[in-house]
């Protein structure tokens, strides 16, 4: 039997919102992760692992932000002639019909994208987010799939029943079949809920998606929005869905307080996610940095300390990007500090995501002590590039929007 043809469809295209200041300027699949990673990078690593290498990124606001940390695909061996790593933009779905500009969804995105799919002719669509963290081969679920000659495929997992309100619910029977679906309910009947990994019978997605926006569409708009207002519950209703159920650790970073308790689970003193896994890589764009100092005096308890830092001062329970400095007397607890952030001398920052080359100055106070489950509504967000002015005290839920960068 002959290798199937799995065409994976990265979908980036969103503005993430709800990330607030820390995509004001970056795609969310751009921004970092775990120190020395971007969100994308784990999507296509699992990927690259699971020998899957017709990738297309479909991404839509600050597209630069993302070609830029995926440099071709070199750092996942997707920089070929043939396949490979290719970007679908708005620019290259105008056509006919009048569907340039930005796609209303994911569920419409592929259908705009449907002419470039037909032309390569894959056996599988594999979709997938570029915001999800998670560890999963990919050619299990293409298998499952293929076994089961399922119209689609859901990947999908358990969270507690408070959570599911947040993503599609899953209805399973005892043989695997999906029989029902809801798009983020607010009385969830499951705590079964899709990973936004999808496996498409190729005709089966294209046809649907076609039938839809028929019915739905109405002027240049198809109206089919994302894959959970029609495109799945139609296949459920009419298709054959199958379930297949990720094991394992896997989060949402969606929102900000997924983002933050992401980093303080890799903190765990037995992580379930493992990032320095050999059998199983997380590839990424490589910047050079000499490793971490240290110098005499410094505190770091239970932290991530990434290359070019340099700690004065006390880091706990902390994740901090390359080229971080904390000087003397400073201390960072229960945070996530981007890359060339700079924290003077008796700053402090608590329970905050402080973005890139931004600046807390003397004394300032960032955060405050929290106990219990963290929300977006607690967290401290200090924007790419802000300045902290020095003694300034910034409480639970408060924001500084992202400056030009400059630090006096």
């Amino acid at each position: 039997m002959s290798r199937p043809r799995v065409l994976a469809l990265v979908m980036a295209g969103g503005e993430g919102g709800r990330m607030e200041v820390l995509t004001d300027r970056r795609a969310k699949p751009a921004l970092p992760f775990a120190g020395v990673y971007r969100l994308i990078d784990l999507p296509l690593s699992n990927l690259r692992n699971s020998g899957i290498d017709d990738v297309w990124i479909v991404a839509q606001y600050e597209v630069q932000t993302v070609v830029d940390v995926v440099a071709g695909g070199r750092p996942w061996d997707l920089d070929r002639t043939h396949g490979g790593l290719r970007f679908i933009t708005p620019e290259q779905r105008r056509d006919l019909e009048e569907e340039a500009g930005w796609h209303e969804g994911n569920a419409d995105a592929i259908h705009q994208t449907r002419d470039h799919i037909r032309e390569l002719d894959p056996d599988v669509v594999l979709v997938l987010s570029a915001d999800h963290v998670y560890r999963l081969d990919f050619s299990e679920v293409v298998a499952a799939h293929l076994d089961r000659e399922a119209d689609l495929t859901i990947v999908s997992t358990r969270v507690p029943i408070g959570q599911a309100p947040h993503h599609g619910v899953v209805v399973v029977d005892d043989d695997g079949r999906v029989t029902g679906f809801a798009h983020k309910p607010e009385d969830p009947p499951s705590d079964i809920v899709t990973t936004e990994v999808f496996a498409y019978r190729t005709a089966a997605l294209l046809g649907t998606l076609e039938s839809l926006a028929r019915e739905l569409g109405s002027g240049s708009s198809t109206n089919l929005g994302d894959f959970g207002e029609h495109l799945v519950p139609r296949l459920v209703e009419d298709g054959s869905v199958h379930d297949f159920r990720l094991g394992g650790y896997w989060r949402d970073l969606g929102r900000p307080e997924t983002y933050f308790a992401a980093h303080m689970d890799l903190l765990e003193e037995r992580p379930e996610l493992q990032l320095d896994d050999r059998t199983w890589p997380i590839f990424t764009r490589d910047h050079q940095r000499l490793p971490a100092r240290v110098r005499r005096g410094a505190v770091i308890e239970n932290s991530l300390v990434s290359p070019g830092c340099v700690i004065d001062g006390t880091v706990r329970d902390s994740v901090l990007g390359p080229g971080v400095t904390v000087a003397a007397g400073a201390v960072v607890e229960h945070a996530v500090v981007l890359a060339d952030v700079e924290i003077r001398e008796e700053a402090q920052v608590r329970f905050a995501v402080v973005d890139e080359s931004a600046v807390v100055g003397k004394g300032a106070e960032v955060g405050e002590d929290l106990a219990g489950e963290v929300s977006t509504e607690d967290l401290v967000l200090v924007g790419m590039g802000a300045h902290v002015r020095g003694r300034r005290k910034l409480r639970r839920g408060d924001r500084v929007e992202p400056a030009g960068g400059g630090r006096d």
